[in-house]
């Protein structure tokens, strides 16, 4: 029964070894790093698709928590008493 245990464990390490060797065998061919730089070039896009799309959002509800347009101030003369107000009360403190 032991005999058996430690051959199958030790038959079960021999094959894992071999997989993540061969493994790393082809990752360092050219064919294997082409594909690693492509799979972390398309991450990398991904990524700034993701930050690109947070940061539209994000001016988007900014533009509306402050009554913008594209083009300027809704109400320009409001928001520029508000810009006023905001600079008195930071001069007095």
């Amino acid at each position: 029964m032991r005999r058996g245990f430690w051959f199958v464990a030790g038959a079960g390490a021999g094959v894992y070894l071999t997989v993540r060797a061969r493994r790393a065998a082809q990752s360092l061919t050219p064919e294997g790093l082409r594909d690693r730089l492509a799979g972390l070039s398309l991450g990398a896009q991904l990524f700034g698709e993701e930050v690109r799309a947070g940061m539209a959002e994000k001016e988007t509800e900014l533009r509306e928590r402050l009554g913008l347009t594209l083009d300027g101030p809704e109400h320009a003369g409001r928001h520029r008493a508000l810009q006023t107000s905001t600079t008195t009360e930071r001069e007095l403190t």
